[in-house]
């Protein structure tokens, strides 16, 4: 509400002509859409006379507008820019006469009127902001609150800043209706309905995201000049610094953007953010910068297989779906993945009792109980801090000595501060325990005092450090270290660009490259940095 004239404004005489010149017009008769839940998005569109109402869909009787746009100013939100389908519907209020900006000149615009830009930029942001608040628009999740696959879905759209409703058949009449009305058994749960109309039993995320339009297919024809595998910190700052020096640009990744950066709580010590930005605050906005200057993020989508075809000199990197991406020049920032403990049947409570990362869906599931966190890195001091402000109580389980030698100092100040967090170094978990799936209790072994510990914890938290995300890059020769990090830059007699690996044209940065400092600040300026090599790379392959 306080940022209510930068989500709406009102544009000048001035700003219109500027606009103008960027989109086509258009004319829309009374009550006809202009855009459609479900349907691509036409992109911004700028009314010049009439009204335009935003609804969450066409009833407009039972929902009153999200607001109405007239004279001056604009529809359009992030799927503007995107070209994702529309979150709401919009439609003509009266006789209409538009412009309308589609995507790839409203990227124009961004970047060739940087003042206007920046207004129109942040009221797209904002506008997604206040649909995610309200739960506006995307995909309902029908399903038990606390189920594995129900959470799953829901961290994968929180991740992906999109607009989701969950609705509970044990507490919520309309879900029941839902249910009872496709004949959807319990153990069949959960389904998910799909803007277009669609129902889903249980989705992977790929399959989810391709009903909700979050990836279009690749042509196949494209040669990109290179292809980033992975939406980290690196990767995304590579996006971002590449498409805006005029590199065609392709994003994968298996997962969703933001990498285990995105699943912090809060990052206080990057440089710019006095206050903290929450993980996925900063990624997000990568993200949208990567969009902004023309970056084509295919996420989520895996990168399994990396060929090269050595007579045209490009590289082919095939996705599980059967896709095919061509680049000239490919960029390895698959960053790790989690470590997990050694206990037999961690597995059987992973998504439901044992999280890696704490969001405040993780908050959300265990506000006002106890809790465990196992590390004694940044990350799981970060975590344990935002658990404190939900739970009851954490107890921090640590393996070392003292959590001195691997966190930073203003961290262990805060955990010192929290009256609920009690750390317990030398200390490992060494059972989990609980029936159908559901964790009742943890057992963990203190080796000062050399006794066990029972407590009733229905929820785990790991930040026990990572692994190379790796594997999938042995088949192609890579060279890897000992523990499977990418080794880059020149050997003894070699002749290697900096951050290039053992196949010229394939670089590797961030958490998965040997040597590298783990933090994102460097993950970032490595992104930074390899664009230099790589434009050395593409003019020499041109010229030969």
């Amino acid at each position: 509400e306080t940022r209510a004239a930068q989500m709406f404004p009102k544009l000048a005489p001035r700003e219109i002509e500027i606009l103008r010149r960027f989109g086509e017009p258009h004319h829309y008769a009374d009550g006809e859409y202009v855009a459609r839940v479900g349907q691509v998005s036409p992109g911004l569109l700028l009314v010049l006379s009439g009204e335009v109402a935003v609804v969450r869909h066409s009833d407009m009787a039972e929902n009153p507008a999200i607001v109405t746009h007239g004279v001056g100013s604009f529809m359009g939100e992030l799927t503007a820019l995107s070209g994702h389908p529309s979150l709401t519907d919009g439609i003509a209020k009266g006789a209409v006469e538009a412009i309308v900006i589609p995507g790839r000149r409203l990227r124009d615009l961004l970047v060739e009127e940087a003042e206007l830009g920046e207004h129109v930029m942040r009221a797209l942001i904002l506008r997604r902001v206040g649909l995610l608040e309200e739960a506006v628009g995307g995909p309902i999740i029908v399903g038990q609150a606390d189920n594995r696959d129900v959470l799953r879905l829901e961290g994968f759209l929180a991740r992906a800043a999109h607009p989701h409703q969950t609705l509970d058949p044990s507490t919520d009449s309309c879900a029941r209706t839902l249910v009872d009305r496709f004949q959807i058994s319990a153990d069949q749960l959960p389904i998910v309905l799909c803007p277009d109309g669609q129902m889903l039993r249980n989705p992977s995320e790929v399959e989810l995201a391709r009903c909700i339009g979050l990836v279009s297919a690749i042509n196949p024809d494209t040669l990109y000049d290179v292809a980033i595998i992975g939406a980290g910190p690196a990767g995304l700052a590579t996006a971002v610094y590449a498409a805006s020096e005029g590199l065609n640009v392709i994003v994968l990744d298996c997962r969703s953007f933001g990498g285990q950066a995105g699943a912090s709580a809060r990052i206080e010590n990057y440089l710019g953010f006095p206050t903290g930005i929450s993980g996925i605050a900063l990624m997000a906005r990568a993200y949208n910068q990567a969009q902004k200057f023309g970056a084509e993020l295919s996420i989520p989508n895996e990168a399994a297989r990396l060929n090269e075809d050595a007579a045209s000199k490009r590289f082919i990197i095939d996705t599980p779906s059967g896709e095919h991406v061509q680049a000239q020049a490919v960029v390895i920032a698959t960053g790790a993945e989690y470590r997990k403990l050694d206990v037999d049947n961690l597995a059987e409570f992973e998504g439901n009792h044992v999280h890696y990362w704490a969001s405040p869906l993780e908050g959300q599931l265990c506000h006002g109980q106890e809790v465990a966190l196992v590390g004694a890195g940044n990350s799981a001091g970060q975590a344990a801090v935002y658990l404190a402000s939900q739970a009851k109580k954490v107890w921090m389980l640590v393996r070392g000595k003292s959590l001195e030698a691997t966190m930073s100092r203003y961290l262990i100040e805060r955990i010192q501060a929290q009256p609920n967090i009690e750390v317990l170094a030398d200390t490992e978990v060494t059972a989990l325990q609980g029936t159908t799936g559901h964790l009742e209790n943890i057992r963990w072994w203190n080796h000062r005092s050399r006794q066990e510990t029972v407590r009733d914890i229905r929820h785990l938290f790991l930040f026990i450090g990572a692994a190379p995300n790796t594997n999938w890059l042995r088949p192609f020769g890579i060279g890897l270290d000992p523990k499977g990090f990418v080794v880059t830059d020149a050997g003894p007699g070699e002749t290697r660009r900096p951050f290039e690996t053992s196949r010229p044209g394939v670089f590797a940065i961030g958490d998965v490259r040997c040597g590298s400092v783990k933090r994102v600040a460097a993950a970032v300026g490595e992104g930074a940095q390899v664009l230099a090599t790589i434009h050395g790379y593409l003019d020499e392959i041109r010229r030969s």
